[in-house]
């Protein structure tokens, strides 16, 4: 098995974006740029940011990164909603109806994590719920939540395996 097939194909179109709504601490926010420029995702931020796009928090996160992106940035909810119509939206929550693993991602579908401090904001939350398109990541039952940037490697990573056909290795052992 070559080591080239695990690597991302470059391409013109995105193949995910990343939609991160009223994020408030930057290491997080951070992270997940640099998690987008690795993987080739959008990164979408939707104010109110709950740091400055300037923050050196933010930048040392995103270490170097932040010079091959180039970051959507949404005023509000409103400029959420007209940006994401027409397009596959996933939003993760600890409340989430399906699991993460159990959707069919397809090229040029929308991952959006709410903020740290409050998740996705009610108005989200309940369209997300009446679209059935609430997914959420399995846990321990009686714990609240993970990181979101933990959140968005794990369903960045699913959604590409899916997009790309990645499959693990014959003879990988399985627990």
């Amino acid at each position: 098995m070559s080591d080239q097939q695990f690597f991302i194909p470059p391409q013109t179109q995105k193949p995910l974006s990343v939609v991160l709504i009223e994020p408030d601490i930057p290491q997080n926010t951070g992270n997940i740029a640099r998690l987008c420029a690795a993987t080739g995702a959008e990164l979408v931020l939707v104010r109110p940011l709950g740091f400055r796009l300037t923050d050196a928090a933010l930048q040392r996160a995103g270490m170097d990164y932040w010079k091959s992106l180039a970051p959507v940035i949404l005023n509000d909810l409103d400029e959420f909603f007209e940006w994401a119509d027409n397009r596959r939206v996933f939003y993760l929550s600890a409340h989430g109806q399906q699991n993460y693993a159990a959707v069919a991602y397809q090229p040029g579908d929308t991952l959006v994590f709410g903020s740290e401090s409050t998740g996705l904001p009610t108005r989200v939350f309940e369209h997300a719920k009446a679209r059935k398109s609430l997914i959420t990541l399995p846990m321990l039952q009686n714990t609240r939540c993970i990181n979101v940037s933990s959140a968005a490697a794990a369903s960045v990573y699913e959604a590409l395996r899916q997009i790309y056909s990645w499959s693990s290795p014959s003879g990988a052992v399985k627990l």
